[in-house]
């Protein structure tokens, strides 16, 4: 069965308050982990879905596949869509994948927000159900692992995880997710090589040592998004967004 959505069909996105705070970067500097400072923002609790990215696309055409300048997204965006604007009935929770960081920022920015910081990301994915860093856990850390190890050939399932400390769900288990600075992530040596002035701004691919190989799960995401264009789509990227702090004029 083929899904149409009316914009009374979807409710709107729920945000939460996520406090500020300092942890430890996995994404170390050349020599020792990053003690990173989070600033107060609202996260989405969930990953966007088919649903939301259909509405999204219907209200703003320019996004169909059939209409996207192949700058903004290359030819796989969007083919798991039976149509150009409309979706399978189960696909309707699915959270939303083949999408291009290009889309995904629009989509956040249609939505009053925008994607999170790679840091943002990582504080956040870092809680379990109880605490808000759960790293140092063995179990927490196979858990993760786990999945990595899964095939990424189907379809992802429905959205429905339980909440992490900080009422966030499905920050591991269904899909990996585009940051705003994927592409800061990791630099390669040859790049930091041929004069550029922005490749010192960021972590060398060198500088991913196996002190963390604890936290190989992560290491992982920040290795796969790092090796992604804006343009690019995958079966297993989705997104979700971030909106300032209530209160924070930015």
């Amino acid at each position: 069965m083929v899904l149409v959505l009316s914009a009374l069909s979807l409710q709107a996105a729920e945000y939460v308050e996520i406090p500020a705070g300092a942890f430890q970067s996995v994404l170390p500097t050349a020599d020792t982990p990053l003690d990173v400072n989070v600033g107060a923002l609202r996260m989405r609790t969930e990953p966007v879905t088919q649903a939301e990215f259909l509405e999204f696309v219907k209200e703003n055409p320019e996004w169909r596949r059939d209409r996207v300048p192949v700058v903004f997204a290359e030819s796989r965006y969007l083919e798991q869509w039976p149509q150009a604007d409309a979706i399978a009935e189960v696909q309707s929770r699915q959270p939303v994948t083949k999408v291009s960081w290009f889309a995904a920022q629009a989509f956040c920015e249609g939505e009053g927000g925008r994607l999170p910081t790679w840091h943002e990301w990582e504080y956040v994915a870092a809680a379990d159900a109880t605490r808000t860093d759960a790293r140092a856990d063995p179990e927490w850390r196979s858990r993760i692992l786990s999945w990595y190890s899964r095939s990424s050939a189907t379809e992802p399932a429905s959205i429905g995880g339980e909440p992490n400390a900080f009422g966030v769900r499905d920050m591991h288990g269904l899909v990996w997710e585009w940051v705003d600075d994927f592409n800061a992530l990791i630099v390669s040596a040859d790049n930091r090589e041929q004069g550029d002035p922005d490749t010192t701004k960021f972590c060398g691919a060198g500088a991913l040592s196996m002190q963390d190989r604890d936290n190989y799960a992560i290491l992982m995401r920040i290795a796969m998004l790092s090796s992604l264009q804006a343009a690019n789509v995958t079966g297993n990227v989705g997104f979700r967004c971030v909106r300032p702090a209530h209160g924070d004029a930015r």
